[in-house]
Protein backbone atom coordinates (compact mmCIF):
# COMPACT_ATOMS: atom_id res chain seq x y z
CA UNK A 1 0.00 0.00 0.00
CA UNK A 2 1.45 3.38 -1.01
CA UNK A 3 1.56 6.61 1.00
CA UNK A 4 -1.75 8.41 1.79
CA UNK A 5 -3.00 10.57 -1.06
CA UNK A 6 -3.50 14.26 -0.20
CA UNK A 7 -5.73 15.78 -2.88
CA UNK A 8 -5.37 19.19 -4.51
CA UNK A 9 -8.69 20.26 -2.94
CA UNK A 10 -8.26 21.22 0.70
CA UNK A 11 -9.86 18.80 3.13
CA UNK A 12 -10.61 19.65 6.76
CA UNK A 13 -11.86 17.19 9.39
CA UNK A 14 -13.84 18.38 12.40
CA UNK A 15 -14.15 15.94 15.27
CA UNK A 16 -17.22 16.50 17.45
CA UNK A 17 -20.79 17.47 16.54
CA UNK A 18 -21.46 20.03 19.25
CA UNK A 19 -21.66 23.83 19.17
CA UNK A 20 -17.90 24.36 18.72
CA UNK A 21 -17.61 21.62 16.09
CA UNK A 22 -20.49 22.93 14.00
CA UNK A 23 -19.22 26.48 14.16
CA UNK A 24 -15.69 25.40 13.26
CA UNK A 25 -17.00 23.45 10.25
CA UNK A 26 -19.13 26.38 9.10
CA UNK A 27 -16.28 28.85 9.57
CA UNK A 28 -13.93 26.66 7.52
CA UNK A 29 -16.51 26.42 4.74
CA UNK A 30 -17.33 30.15 4.82
CA UNK A 31 -13.67 31.16 4.61
CA UNK A 32 -12.84 28.61 1.90
CA UNK A 33 -16.04 27.53 0.09
CA UNK A 34 -14.13 25.10 -2.15
CA UNK A 35 -12.78 23.20 0.87
CA UNK A 36 -14.21 19.76 1.61
CA UNK A 37 -15.28 19.72 5.27
CA UNK A 38 -16.12 16.45 7.03
CA UNK A 39 -17.60 16.42 10.54
CA UNK A 40 -17.19 13.24 12.61
CA UNK A 41 -19.67 12.48 15.41
CA UNK A 42 -19.35 9.27 17.42
CA UNK A 43 -22.99 9.18 18.61
CA UNK A 44 -26.28 9.24 16.72
CA UNK A 45 -27.04 12.83 17.82
CA UNK A 46 -25.52 16.20 17.04
CA UNK A 47 -25.93 19.43 19.03
CA UNK A 48 -27.29 17.47 22.01
CA UNK A 49 -26.08 20.01 24.57
CA UNK A 50 -27.49 22.90 22.54
CA UNK A 51 -30.90 21.23 22.66
CA UNK A 52 -31.11 20.89 26.46
CA UNK A 53 -29.19 23.99 27.55
CA UNK A 54 -31.02 26.78 29.33
CA UNK A 55 -33.95 24.51 30.08
CA UNK A 56 -34.43 23.80 26.38
CA UNK A 57 -34.22 27.48 25.41
CA UNK A 58 -30.45 27.58 24.63
CA UNK A 59 -28.58 30.39 26.39
CA UNK A 60 -26.74 31.38 23.17
CA UNK A 61 -24.49 34.05 24.67
CA UNK A 62 -24.42 36.91 27.17
CA UNK A 63 -24.91 40.63 26.54
CA UNK A 64 -21.33 41.41 27.56
CA UNK A 65 -19.95 43.11 24.48
CA UNK A 66 -16.44 44.25 25.43
CA UNK A 67 -13.62 41.70 25.52
CA UNK A 68 -12.21 43.23 28.72
CA UNK A 69 -15.51 42.57 30.53
CA UNK A 70 -16.24 39.28 28.77
CA UNK A 71 -13.04 37.54 29.90
CA UNK A 72 -13.85 38.25 33.56
CA UNK A 73 -16.47 35.49 33.35
CA UNK A 74 -14.00 32.67 32.69
CA UNK A 75 -12.49 31.08 35.82
CA UNK A 76 -10.06 29.28 33.52
CA UNK A 77 -8.93 30.55 30.12
CA UNK A 78 -9.47 34.30 30.52
CA UNK A 79 -5.89 35.23 29.56
CA UNK A 80 -5.57 33.22 26.31
CA UNK A 81 -9.13 34.15 25.25
CA UNK A 82 -7.96 37.78 25.01
CA UNK A 83 -6.44 36.74 21.67
CA UNK A 84 -9.53 34.91 20.44
CA UNK A 85 -12.52 37.07 21.40
CA UNK A 86 -11.54 40.20 19.39
CA UNK A 87 -11.76 38.02 16.25
CA UNK A 88 -15.32 36.91 17.02
CA UNK A 89 -17.05 38.77 19.84
CA UNK A 90 -20.51 38.67 21.35
CA UNK A 91 -21.84 41.16 18.78
CA UNK A 92 -20.52 38.91 16.01
CA UNK A 93 -22.51 36.01 17.49
CA UNK A 94 -25.66 38.12 17.60
CA UNK A 95 -25.11 39.33 14.03
CA UNK A 96 -24.34 35.81 12.76
CA UNK A 97 -27.59 34.31 14.02
CA UNK A 98 -29.72 37.39 13.25
CA UNK A 99 -28.51 37.54 9.64
CA UNK A 100 -29.49 33.88 9.29
CA UNK A 101 -33.03 34.38 10.54
CA UNK A 102 -32.69 33.77 14.29
CA UNK A 103 -33.46 36.84 16.37
CA UNK A 104 -32.03 36.90 19.89
CA UNK A 105 -33.44 38.59 22.98
CA UNK A 106 -31.73 39.75 26.16
CA UNK A 107 -33.11 38.99 29.63
CA UNK A 108 -32.65 41.27 32.65
CA UNK A 109 -29.61 39.33 33.88
CA UNK A 110 -27.82 39.64 30.52
CA UNK A 111 -28.48 36.12 29.26
CA UNK A 112 -29.39 35.96 25.58
CA UNK A 113 -31.84 33.45 24.09
CA UNK A 114 -33.54 32.96 20.73
CA UNK A 115 -36.70 35.09 20.61
CA UNK A 116 -38.62 31.85 20.05
CA UNK A 117 -37.53 30.60 23.51
CA UNK A 118 -36.67 27.31 21.82
CA UNK A 119 -33.22 25.78 21.31
CA UNK A 120 -34.67 24.15 18.17
CA UNK A 121 -34.36 27.54 16.44
CA UNK A 122 -30.58 27.42 16.95
CA UNK A 123 -30.33 23.76 15.92
CA UNK A 124 -32.42 24.30 12.78
CA UNK A 125 -30.30 27.31 11.83
CA UNK A 126 -26.98 25.46 12.27
CA UNK A 127 -28.24 22.38 10.44
CA UNK A 128 -29.57 24.47 7.55
CA UNK A 129 -26.24 26.28 7.22
CA UNK A 130 -24.28 23.01 7.28
CA UNK A 131 -26.46 21.51 4.52
CA UNK A 132 -26.26 24.72 2.49
CA UNK A 133 -22.45 24.65 2.74
CA UNK A 134 -22.31 21.00 1.65
CA UNK A 135 -20.55 19.89 4.82
CA UNK A 136 -20.53 16.11 5.20
CA UNK A 137 -21.68 14.81 8.61
CA UNK A 138 -20.69 11.27 9.51
CA UNK A 139 -22.81 10.04 12.41
CA UNK A 140 -21.85 7.04 14.56
CA UNK A 141 -18.25 7.45 13.39
CA UNK A 142 -15.82 7.49 16.29
CA UNK A 143 -12.29 8.65 15.55
CA UNK A 144 -9.98 5.79 16.42
CA UNK A 145 -6.71 7.30 15.26
CA UNK A 146 -5.11 10.64 14.41
CA UNK A 147 -1.74 10.32 12.72
CA UNK A 148 0.24 13.47 11.89
CA UNK A 149 2.07 13.39 8.53
CA UNK A 150 4.51 15.85 6.96
CA UNK A 151 1.86 17.29 4.65
CA UNK A 152 -1.36 16.58 6.54
CA UNK A 153 -3.05 14.44 9.19
CA UNK A 154 -4.68 11.03 8.88
CA UNK A 155 -8.01 10.55 10.62
CA UNK A 156 -8.95 6.88 10.75
CA UNK A 157 -6.34 6.44 7.96
CA UNK A 158 -8.13 9.07 5.81
CA UNK A 159 -6.05 12.04 4.65
CA UNK A 160 -6.89 15.64 5.62
CA UNK A 161 -4.99 18.92 5.33
CA UNK A 162 -6.06 20.02 8.80
CA UNK A 163 -8.01 18.62 11.76
CA UNK A 164 -10.11 20.53 14.30
CA UNK A 165 -10.78 18.74 17.59
CA UNK A 166 -14.03 19.90 19.23
CA UNK A 167 -14.95 16.84 21.27
CA UNK A 168 -16.07 18.72 24.38
CA UNK A 169 -15.21 18.15 28.01
CA UNK A 170 -14.86 14.77 29.67
CA UNK A 171 -15.60 13.87 33.30
CA UNK A 172 -12.53 11.58 33.37
CA UNK A 173 -8.92 12.06 32.29
CA UNK A 174 -9.18 8.86 30.27
CA UNK A 175 -11.46 10.74 27.88
CA UNK A 176 -8.41 12.72 26.79
CA UNK A 177 -5.99 9.77 26.50
CA UNK A 178 -6.06 9.82 22.70
CA UNK A 179 -4.93 13.47 22.72
CA UNK A 180 -2.31 12.85 25.39
CA UNK A 181 -0.93 10.12 23.09
CA UNK A 182 -0.20 12.86 20.54
CA UNK A 183 2.01 14.61 23.09
CA UNK A 184 -0.40 17.13 24.59
CA UNK A 185 -0.57 17.50 28.36
CA UNK A 186 -4.00 17.28 29.97
CA UNK A 187 -5.19 19.33 32.93
CA UNK A 188 -7.15 17.00 35.22
CA UNK A 189 -10.90 17.47 34.55
CA UNK A 190 -13.22 18.25 37.44
CA UNK A 191 -16.89 19.37 37.43
CA UNK A 192 -17.28 23.12 37.05
CA UNK A 193 -21.01 23.82 37.37
CA UNK A 194 -22.82 22.02 40.17
CA UNK A 195 -25.31 22.56 42.98
CA UNK A 196 -24.61 22.15 46.70
CA UNK A 197 -26.05 19.10 48.45
CA UNK A 198 -27.09 19.57 52.09
CA UNK A 199 -28.38 16.20 53.32
CA UNK A 200 -28.48 17.26 56.98
CA UNK A 201 -30.06 20.71 56.55
CA UNK A 202 -33.78 21.40 57.02
CA UNK A 203 -33.66 24.31 54.57
CA UNK A 204 -34.49 21.71 51.87
CA UNK A 205 -38.09 21.88 53.12
CA UNK A 206 -38.24 25.35 51.52
CA UNK A 207 -37.57 23.88 48.05
CA UNK A 208 -38.75 25.98 45.15
CA UNK A 209 -38.19 29.32 46.88
CA UNK A 210 -35.78 31.89 45.44
CA UNK A 211 -33.96 34.47 47.56
CA UNK A 212 -32.95 37.28 45.21
CA UNK A 213 -30.04 39.08 46.89
CA UNK A 214 -28.10 36.43 48.78
CA UNK A 215 -24.35 36.68 49.32
CA UNK A 216 -22.83 33.19 49.60
CA UNK A 217 -19.33 32.69 51.05
CA UNK A 218 -17.37 29.46 51.30
CA UNK A 219 -15.79 29.38 54.74
CA UNK A 220 -12.02 29.03 54.83
CA UNK A 221 -11.62 30.52 51.32
CA UNK A 222 -11.83 33.91 49.63
CA UNK A 223 -14.66 32.62 47.42
CA UNK A 224 -17.96 34.51 47.51
CA UNK A 225 -20.72 35.46 45.09
CA UNK A 226 -23.89 37.51 45.28
CA UNK A 227 -27.06 36.76 43.38
CA UNK A 228 -30.25 34.68 43.47
CA UNK A 229 -30.21 31.40 45.43
CA UNK A 230 -32.72 28.66 44.66
CA UNK A 231 -33.62 26.23 47.45
CA UNK A 232 -33.93 22.70 46.06
CA UNK A 233 -34.93 19.28 47.38
CA UNK A 234 -31.22 18.44 47.74
CA UNK A 235 -29.84 21.79 48.94
CA UNK A 236 -29.08 25.02 47.11
CA UNK A 237 -28.70 26.07 43.49
CA UNK A 238 -29.28 29.25 41.49
CA UNK A 239 -26.83 31.70 39.89
CA UNK A 240 -24.91 32.55 43.09
CA UNK A 241 -24.22 28.88 43.86
CA UNK A 242 -23.45 27.85 40.26
CA UNK A 243 -21.02 30.73 39.78
CA UNK A 244 -19.31 29.87 43.07
CA UNK A 245 -18.99 26.25 41.94
CA UNK A 246 -17.23 27.40 38.76
CA UNK A 247 -14.76 29.74 40.46
CA UNK A 248 -14.09 27.20 43.20
CA UNK A 249 -14.12 24.04 41.04
CA UNK A 250 -10.63 22.80 41.96
CA UNK A 251 -10.66 24.07 45.55
CA UNK A 252 -14.00 22.37 46.30
CA UNK A 253 -12.92 19.13 44.62
CA UNK A 254 -9.80 19.09 46.80
CA UNK A 255 -12.10 19.30 49.84
CA UNK A 256 -14.13 16.33 48.67
CA UNK A 257 -17.15 18.61 48.29
CA UNK A 258 -17.45 18.85 52.10
CA UNK A 259 -17.39 22.44 53.38
CA UNK A 260 -19.49 25.09 55.11
CA UNK A 261 -21.11 28.06 53.46
CA UNK A 262 -22.05 31.32 55.14
CA UNK A 263 -25.07 33.09 53.67
CA UNK A 264 -26.12 36.72 53.95
CA UNK A 265 -29.77 36.48 52.89
CA UNK A 266 -30.60 40.19 52.60
CA UNK A 267 -27.66 41.74 50.72
CA UNK A 268 -27.07 44.36 53.46
CA UNK A 269 -23.39 44.62 54.32
CA UNK A 270 -23.25 44.59 58.14
CA UNK A 271 -25.06 44.73 61.47
CA UNK A 272 -24.86 48.54 61.71
CA UNK A 273 -26.70 48.98 58.40
CA UNK A 274 -29.30 46.33 59.33
CA UNK A 275 -29.96 48.04 62.66
CA UNK A 276 -30.34 51.42 60.89
CA UNK A 277 -32.79 49.85 58.45
CA UNK A 278 -34.80 48.27 61.29
CA UNK A 279 -34.88 51.54 63.28
CA UNK A 280 -36.39 53.32 60.28
CA UNK A 281 -38.88 50.54 59.59
CA UNK A 282 -40.04 49.74 63.14
CA UNK A 283 -42.10 52.83 64.11
CA UNK A 284 -44.91 51.91 61.71
CA UNK A 285 -44.64 48.13 62.25
CA UNK A 286 -43.79 47.60 65.93
CA UNK A 287 -47.28 46.40 66.88
CA UNK A 288 -47.33 43.75 64.17
CA UNK A 289 -46.47 40.08 64.57
CA UNK A 290 -43.10 38.95 63.18
CA UNK A 291 -44.96 36.52 60.92
CA UNK A 292 -46.94 39.32 59.26
CA UNK A 293 -44.25 41.97 58.92
CA UNK A 294 -40.94 41.29 57.19
CA UNK A 295 -38.59 44.29 56.84
CA UNK A 296 -36.62 42.67 54.02
CA UNK A 297 -37.15 41.38 50.46
CA UNK A 298 -37.65 37.71 51.34
CA UNK A 299 -40.33 35.14 50.41
CA UNK A 300 -42.82 34.89 53.30
CA UNK A 301 -42.28 31.17 53.95
CA UNK A 302 -38.52 31.70 53.99
CA UNK A 303 -38.89 34.60 56.42
CA UNK A 304 -40.87 32.29 58.72
CA UNK A 305 -38.13 29.66 58.37
CA UNK A 306 -35.43 32.19 59.37
CA UNK A 307 -37.51 33.38 62.35
CA UNK A 308 -37.66 29.78 63.54
CA UNK A 309 -33.94 29.28 62.93
CA UNK A 310 -33.25 32.31 65.13
CA UNK A 311 -35.39 30.60 67.82
CA UNK A 312 -38.01 33.36 67.84
CA UNK A 313 -41.79 32.99 67.91
CA UNK A 314 -43.54 34.07 64.72
CA UNK A 315 -46.56 35.08 66.84
CA UNK A 316 -44.58 37.52 68.99
CA UNK A 317 -44.81 41.25 68.32
CA UNK A 318 -41.89 43.33 67.07
CA UNK A 319 -42.19 45.63 70.11
CA UNK A 320 -41.66 42.61 72.42
CA UNK A 321 -38.29 41.71 70.87
CA UNK A 322 -35.35 41.93 73.28
CA UNK A 323 -31.95 43.24 72.22
CA UNK A 324 -30.55 39.70 72.51
CA UNK A 325 -33.28 38.29 70.22
CA UNK A 326 -32.78 41.11 67.74
CA UNK A 327 -29.05 40.39 67.58
CA UNK A 328 -29.77 36.69 67.09
CA UNK A 329 -32.14 37.45 64.20
CA UNK A 330 -29.63 39.80 62.57
CA UNK A 331 -26.89 37.19 62.89
CA UNK A 332 -29.14 34.61 61.20
CA UNK A 333 -29.89 37.03 58.37
CA UNK A 334 -26.23 37.96 57.80
CA UNK A 335 -24.23 34.87 58.80
CA UNK A 336 -26.37 31.79 58.27
CA UNK A 337 -24.19 28.64 58.22
CA UNK A 338 -24.94 25.47 56.23
CA UNK A 339 -22.97 22.25 55.85
CA UNK A 340 -22.44 21.14 52.26
CA UNK A 341 -21.77 17.44 51.76
CA UNK A 342 -21.68 16.54 48.11
CA UNK A 343 -22.73 18.02 44.79
CA UNK A 344 -25.18 17.43 41.96
CA UNK A 345 -24.09 18.03 38.38
CA UNK A 346 -26.36 18.50 35.39
CA UNK A 347 -25.90 15.36 33.32
CA UNK A 348 -27.05 16.89 30.04
CA UNK A 349 -25.43 20.28 30.60
CA UNK A 350 -22.27 18.91 32.17
CA UNK A 351 -19.46 21.48 32.25
CA UNK A 352 -15.92 20.58 33.23
CA UNK A 353 -12.79 22.52 33.83
CA UNK A 354 -9.73 20.70 32.61
CA UNK A 355 -8.68 19.44 29.20
CA UNK A 356 -5.96 20.47 26.77
CA UNK A 357 -3.43 22.69 28.55
CA UNK A 358 -3.99 26.21 27.18
CA UNK A 359 -0.24 26.95 27.10
CA UNK A 360 0.07 24.37 24.30
CA UNK A 361 -2.39 26.13 21.98
CA UNK A 362 -1.97 29.40 20.06
CA UNK A 363 -5.26 31.18 20.81
CA UNK A 364 -4.61 33.62 17.96
CA UNK A 365 -5.24 30.75 15.53
CA UNK A 366 -6.39 27.88 17.83
CA UNK A 367 -3.60 25.73 16.35
CA UNK A 368 -1.64 23.27 18.47
CA UNK A 369 1.83 24.58 19.36
CA UNK A 370 3.05 20.99 19.19
CA UNK A 371 1.41 19.51 16.09
CA UNK A 372 1.06 21.62 12.92
CA UNK A 373 -2.35 21.45 11.22
CA UNK A 374 -4.09 20.34 14.46
CA UNK A 375 -6.60 22.82 15.93
CA UNK A 376 -8.82 22.89 19.01
CA UNK A 377 -12.18 24.51 19.81
CA UNK A 378 -14.64 24.49 22.71
CA UNK A 379 -14.61 22.64 26.01
CA UNK A 380 -11.92 20.13 25.00
CA UNK A 381 -9.63 22.98 26.11
CA UNK A 382 -9.01 23.86 29.75
CA UNK A 383 -11.37 26.81 29.35
CA UNK A 384 -14.71 27.23 31.10
CA UNK A 385 -17.09 30.06 31.82
CA UNK A 386 -19.58 30.69 34.58
CA UNK A 387 -23.27 30.13 33.94
CA UNK A 388 -25.03 32.67 31.73
CA UNK A 389 -24.12 31.88 28.11
CA UNK A 390 -20.36 32.25 28.45
CA UNK A 391 -19.47 28.65 27.59
CA UNK A 392 -21.41 28.90 24.34
CA UNK A 393 -19.69 32.19 23.48
CA UNK A 394 -16.30 30.51 23.96
CA UNK A 395 -17.49 27.68 21.69
CA UNK A 396 -18.62 30.06 18.92
CA UNK A 397 -15.44 32.16 19.14
CA UNK A 398 -12.88 29.33 19.30
CA UNK A 399 -14.79 27.40 16.62
CA UNK A 400 -14.86 30.41 14.29
CA UNK A 401 -11.14 31.12 14.71
CA UNK A 402 -10.14 27.45 14.37
CA UNK A 403 -12.16 27.05 11.17
CA UNK A 404 -10.85 30.28 9.65
CA UNK A 405 -7.22 29.29 10.22
CA UNK A 406 -7.51 25.59 9.38
CA UNK A 407 -8.28 26.45 5.74
CA UNK A 408 -5.33 28.84 5.51
CA UNK A 409 -2.89 25.94 5.75
CA UNK A 410 -0.66 25.92 2.68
Amino acid sequence: MGPPYFSAMKRVAVIGGGAAGFFAALSASEHEPSCAVVLFEKSDKVLAKVKVSGGGRCNVTNATFKTGQLIKNYPRGSKPLRKTFPQFETQDTVDWFTSRGVKLKTESDGRMFPASDSSQSIIDCLMAQVHKAGIEIRMRTPVKSITPQDDGILVNEEAFDAVIVATGGSPKSSGFDWLAALGHSITQPVPSLFTFNMPEETVKEMMGLVVKKALVRIQGTKLSHQGPVLITHWGMSGPAVLKLSAWGARELQSRGYAFNIQVNWIGIANEIEVNEHLDEWLPTNRKKKLANACPFDLPKNFWLYLIGKAELSSDSLWLEMSKKSRNKLINTLLNDIYAVKGKTTFKEEFVTCGGINTSEVDFQTMQSCMIPRLYFAGEVLDVDGITGGFNFQAAWSTGFVAGKNAVRIK
